[in-house]
């Protein structure tokens, strides 16, 4: 009979790509991860994997049997969680992807919430800057500020976040503050490397883009906030990053008499999955936390540009 541990450890490696991430992401010995597979494998009578010294390979079979198999533990999870919803329980485990700086600035004390309010959740957090795809990732779900787009995915609005101009006042003081677009554009900016550096604003008709000189391009908002503090340049960043900044007049709200593009907050993931008892309840939870508006908003309110 085929064993669901043996699943668990093929569809982990086969997302991991490899089985010493498999084993880092299921605690377990690289040996149990090893033998587990070895294991189905001969309980299929097929090799799933080519294992080599450089890498790790599906083969047909492998390819063939990967997507059943993630349907199987997918439908085995919803089924735990909703005996579980039923039962007025929710346990196991729940595997979120967040961004780096979100996550660090916003996401430990309404994980600690969470916890405490179901504390037979085995919840895994991965804080990961990159693109990571909700529907086939490995997560349960997603965490992501932005812009969703892809037809595959549910997103679940968590709160919202305004994107703002800011500088330091020292950089200010030197270079002057823009007071239109095309101001903007003559100023150096401070740009998020993991998306397209324009800059785009609603005119009342539509979107006015521009694509400021590049001072720094980095792939970290906390970066881009210190930079800023620091007098290197104009950056357009989420209220969620800058709010305590501003406050205390490190850095300074440029009103050019355009709104930026906002930052939501969602939690994503495929289609497909359906939303277990676990992910909503996961979504409320932040919500509660994170409050509406959420409280970085509110601490904006008295310094923001009329």
């Amino acid at each position: 009979m085929m064993k669901l541990d043996g699943v668990v450890a093929f569809v982990t490696t086969a997302e991991a790509g490899s089985i010493s991430m498999a084993a880092k992401r299921l605690g377990l010995a690289k040996s149990v991860v090893s033998e587990r597979l070895a294991e189905l494998e001969r309980t299929l009578g097929a090799t799933l994997m080519q294992r080599s010294t450089r890498k790790l390979s599906l083969t047909n079979s492998g390819q063939t049997f990967l997507p059943r198999a993630q349907r199987i533990l997918r439908e085995a999870e919803e089924a735990a969680s909703e005996l579980a919803a039923r039962s007025g329980k929710l346990a196991g485990p729940l595997r979120i992807s967040a961004p780096v700086g979100f996550g660090i600035l916003h996401l430990g004390p309404a994980l600690g919430r969470f916890l405490r309010d179901y504390p037979d959740i085995e919840l895994s957090l991965e804080l990961d800057d990159s693109f990571v795809d909700a529907a086939t990732g490995g997560f349960d779900a997603v965490l992501r500020h932005g812009a969703i787009g892809d037809g595959r995915l549910i997103a679940r609005r968590l709160a919202s976040s305004r994107r703002l101009l800011v500088a330091s006042p020292g950089y200010l003081a030197e270079h002057g503050s823009p007071a239109s677009l095309a101001e903007l554009e003559h100023h150096r900016g401070i740009l998020y490397s993991n998306r397209a550096s324009d800059w785009r604003f609603a005119d009342g008709t539509g979107w006015s883009v521009i694509r400021p000189k590049a001072g720094l391009r980095v792939n970290s908002g906390l970066v881009m906030r210190d930079a800023a503090i620091s007098g290197l340049g104009i950056a357009l960043l989420p209220s969620f990053f800058i709010y305590e900044a501003i406050a205390a007049g490190q850095l300074i709200e440029i009103g050019i008499g355009l709104q930026a593009e906002g930052a939501e907050l969602f939690l994503t993931y495929p289609k497909d999955h359906g939303a277990s008892a676990k992910i909503r309840a996961f979504a409320e939870s932040l919500r509660r936390s994170f409050g509406y508006p959420p409280y970085w908003e509110r601490a904006m309110a008295p310094h923001s540009q009329p």
